[in-house]
């Protein structure tokens, strides 16, 4: 049976500030790289974007959905596909957090979302079908979470720069019965398709990602 790779973990230059390669390129280079598509999973924080105080929450907006776009116009003739994620943290500590299942929409409906606590986010990820994996959470300044508002684990980050212990975060997940996820965490050159997550399904949506996420889990 035909199975089909995703990088689950990536980030372009133009919505995340740490980010080094175009989302344009960053897509071509999957596509050499023989995936069938990547999930856009740009910062999203105050550290990013910043208050209230500093810009309004319709701008934060476009500039966390510019990667993404440009991402998926530039695949609009191919069978590569291209959907939206985020990695996001909240004020309290240096834990981050991937969120798969949202569309464009999802931003502009939960102002302000990343000042608030991952207890918030779990409430709307029942409401909105989302699932929530908590990326690298044994790097340094991270801890793990709160297993209850959580549904996975990134149990292998491939970003080379970062000691993520990632045997620790598989024994997390294996432990507490949670959805295991692998992510090259795409910045830079050297980050390209270092791992990859088989799917049996191309999802065509974010909510069909979700859907085949949690048929990996049971």
């Amino acid at each position: 049976m035909s199975t089909f790779k995703f990088e689950m973990h990536f980030h372009t230059e133009e919505s995340s500030p740490c980010g080094k390669i175009a989302a344009k390129k960053g897509v071509e280079l999957y596509q050499k790289a023989g995936y069938d598509g990547i999930v856009v999973t740009d910062h999203f924080s105050k550290s990013v974007f910043g208050g209230p105080q500093e810009r309004t929450w319709a701008e934060i907006c476009e500039s966390f959905l510019k990667g993404y776009r440009l991402a998926k116009q530039s695949v609009r003739d191919s069978e590569f596909q291209v959907l939206l994620g985020m990695e996001i943290r909240f004020p309290d500590d240096d834990n981050d957090f991937l969120v798969y299942g949202i569309d464009e929409e999802f931003p502009k409906q939960h102002p302000w979302i990343y000042m608030k606590e991952l207890s918030d986010l779990f409430d709307i990820s029942k409401e909105k079908n989302l699932i929530i994996v908590q990326a690298h959470p044994f790097r340094d300044s991270c801890h793990l979470a709160p297993v209850e508002f959580l549904h996975g684990i990134e149990v292998y980050n491939g970003n080379p720069r970062h000691n993520s212990r990632n045997e620790l975060a598989e024994k997390a997940a294996k432990k507490h019965r949670l959805l295991e996820t692998y992510g090259s965490d795409f910045h830079q050159m050297e980050d390209i398709a270092r791992t990859y997550i088989e799917l049996d399904k191309k999802p065509e949506t974010e909510q069909e990602l979700v859907a085949l996420l949690m048929n990996l889990s049971l």
